[in-house]
């Protein structure tokens, strides 16, 4: 995987000078090589990490044999090979044995179509000389970024926000939605960045500028899919364990090494257990421990899973130690603040690895396609929740204590008579009664209050109407959380460092697979990934399959207790940000000093707080 930039229909007063400090601010993302390609109305240009074929005559820009297509492209296409066979029947030559060749070449012949045909993770910009038409496109869950912004009759874009800003043509313009749906979710949802002129590609679409202007479209919608409810259990477990083995066995072909991010979880000792049956030679598995690691340590069953499959193990633990510098890193990473602190260990595991190790397999997607979420079994008994909720949100509110509020949230989920904001609320620790935007300055707040956070989750409510509650709550999830926080997590962490990750458990086939069956087979009486469980009998040990789900937490909370405490005052008390006026500082410390003492849980809003006021100092907010 790479990184790619550049500017269609702009004119600077140097072009090779513009794009090399685009290329340059993304450099760490291929630090095989880089290319630049320049032409009427076209800028592009690309930094390459080489996984296949890692010859010369695989750089990018890449121009096709006919000469009318250059393209620069981010990420991999798995079933290359067989498009490739399929392209040779065509009459087409290749030069090269990438995947880049096949998908320019494709692209070429078939046009926009031909992304239907693509089983992998991608961001693509691809320039046609003969028509002066730039295409940018998206895979189809988000995995790989593509932020753009819309200038007069043009466009820039690239893999991360840092490179449009290099470009020199992008203003900073503030955004109260994103910000409103930052303050909630931890980050803004729907391609928003909390710059209003800078969009992240919706997954599964593109664009195409022209001189004739600008057009949107899809190739892909989870809303054309349909459930299949005549399939039987038995198919279902026999289909799912089949098309998972050639998902991974597909997911391991590289001209590099390849690895495991294992956590002794259902899905990253599954990806484990195939990937050491498929892969030549010994697999490389890493796991994380951390210092305050508040009761769960995941070192010990990750270990385990380890010796059973006999990988090569590593481990990697994390302490407080130099934390201010890593979150500042880290607000770099995703050019505005991101608050999954999950996004540490990542960032921390391939900053250890990158020398030894360009490739790594994790298991996101896992829970969303198969209901690992505690959620999506409550919601499979909605009605009988919502007939108590009443009781059990009046009963909750005359105590105090930690255990109170989570039964008060619980009670509050069921209260909402719009499914969406139910849905919204469900995905975060805040709340509607005790709004995040409490904390923020009076003015700031009455300017906020006229933006809808739960916006995003109340259309995809109703887009999902016809499905069930919990099948809603899947659908969604994959069409929100996946892309706006996990895989955002997953592609800024990691290729800081230039390791790419690849997600077995989004390929094509087996998430078709997925989303057509019903969400009773995935919560099989109750059970959590019930069917993920049945198909991986036999190939992952009972005691991983029958543990209790722990989650991975990073504990950000007891740190900002402890290591960062001063490092938070210090942060908040900066004149600039304080000049700002969007917090009310004295309520934002008298937060911290009930998290402190223990009388309430404000973690995730305090870290939401130190990790703004860190992006708003470095970027030089203004508003």
């Amino acid at each position: 995987m790479c990184g790619i930039c550049g500017y269609g229909f702009l004119k600077t007063t140097d072009d090779k000078s513009t794009i090399g400090n685009m290329v340059e601010s993304i450099a760490h993302r291929g630090p095989d090589n880089s290319g630049i390609y320049i032409s009427e109305g076209i800028v592009l240009g690309h930094a390459r990490l080489a996984i296949i074929d890692k010859s010369p005559i695989a750089n990018q820009p890449m121009r096709s044999g006919n000469g009318r297509y250059v393209i620069v492209f981010n990420g991999e296409i798995y079933n290359f090979q067989k498009l490739k066979e399929e392209l040779y029947q065509k009459g087409i030559e290749f030069k090269s044995n990438s995947d880049t060749e096949v998908l320019l070449e494709g692209l070429g012949l078939y046009g926009k179509e031909f992304l239907k045909k693509l089983n992998g993770v991608f961001a693509i910009a691809i320039w046609d000389n003969k028509t002066a038409t730039l295409t940018l496109a998206r895979d189809r869950y988000g995995v790989k970024p593509l932020y753009y912004s819309v200038k007069e009759s043009g466009i820039v874009f690239g893999s991360e926000i840092k490179a449009l800003y290099a470009s020199g043509m992008i203003e900073r313009e503030f955004n109260y939605q994103g910000m409103s749906e930052f303050l909630f979710y931890g980050n803004c949802l729907s391609g928003r960045t909390l710059n209003s002129i800078i969009n992240n590609l919706e997954p599964g679409t593109y664009l195409e500028i022209n001189a004739a202007g600008i057009k949107d479209g899809y190739f892909w919608r989870i809303e054309d899919l349909k459930e299949n409810f005549s399939i039987s259990k038995e198919q279902a477990v026999n289909d799912l364990r089949r098309i998972l083995e050639e998902s991974i066995e597909r997911q391991l072909v590289a001209d590099v090494p390849v690895g495991v991010f294992l956590s002794g979880g259902i899905d990253s000792s599954c990806i484990t257990a195939l990937a050491s049956k498929h892969y030549d030679g010994k697999l490389n598995t890493y796991s994380v421990g951390f210092d305050f690691d508040l009761g769960v340590n995941e070192l010990p069953k990750a270990k385990k899973i380890a010796q059973l499959y006999r990988t090569n193990h590593h481990e990697v633990f994390i302490t407080a130690q130099n934390l201010p510098d890593l979150i500042e890193k880290l607000v770099d990473c995703h050019d505005q603040p991101f608050s999954d602190a999950a996004n540490i260990p990542l960032y921390l595991l391939c900053g250890q690895i990158k020398n030894d190790i360009s490739v790594v397999l994790q298991g996101d997607g896992g829970d969303e396609f198969f209901g690992g979420y505690r959620r999506y079994n409550l919601l499979s008994h909605t009605d009988r929740y919502k007939s108590i909720a009443d009781m059990v949100w009046y009963l909750s509110s005359i105590f105090r204590g930690t255990r109170a509020e989570r039964i008060r949230r619980f009670a509050n989920f069921f209260r909402q008579k719009d499914f969406g904001r139910m849905m919204a609320l469900m995905l975060t620790v805040e709340t509607d009664y005790d709004s995040p935007y409490n904390i923020l300055n009076n003015d700031f707040k009455d300017n906020l209050s006229t933006y809808n956070p739960f916006e995003l989750y109340e259309s995809y409510n109703e887009l999902f109407k016809t499905l069930d509650p919990v099948q809603r709550m899947l659908w969604t999830d994959i069409r929100i959380i996946l892309p706006d926080t996990f895989l955002e997590k997953v592609d800024k962490s990691t290729m800081a460092h230039g390791v790419e990750v690849r997600v077995p458990f989004l390929d094509n086939e087996l998430t078709d697979l997925a989303l057509s069956l019903p969400s009773s087979m995935k919560i099989l009486k109750g059970e959590q990934k019930g069917l993920l469980k049945q198909a991986l009998r036999g190939v992952v040990p009972d005691y991983v399959l029958d543990a209790k789900k722990t989650g991975f937490s990073v504990p950000y909370g007891n740190w900002l207790k402890g290591p960062l405490y001063d490092y938070f005052n210090d942060t908040i008390g900066d004149p600039h940000f304080q000049n700002l006026k969007i917090f009310d500082i004295e309520k934002v410390k008298s937060k911290m000093a009930d998290f402190k003492s223990g009388k309430k849980d404000h973690g995730f809003l305090l870290w939401k707080v130190l990790n703004f006021a860190v992006w708003a100092k470095k970027y030089n907010l203004k508003i």
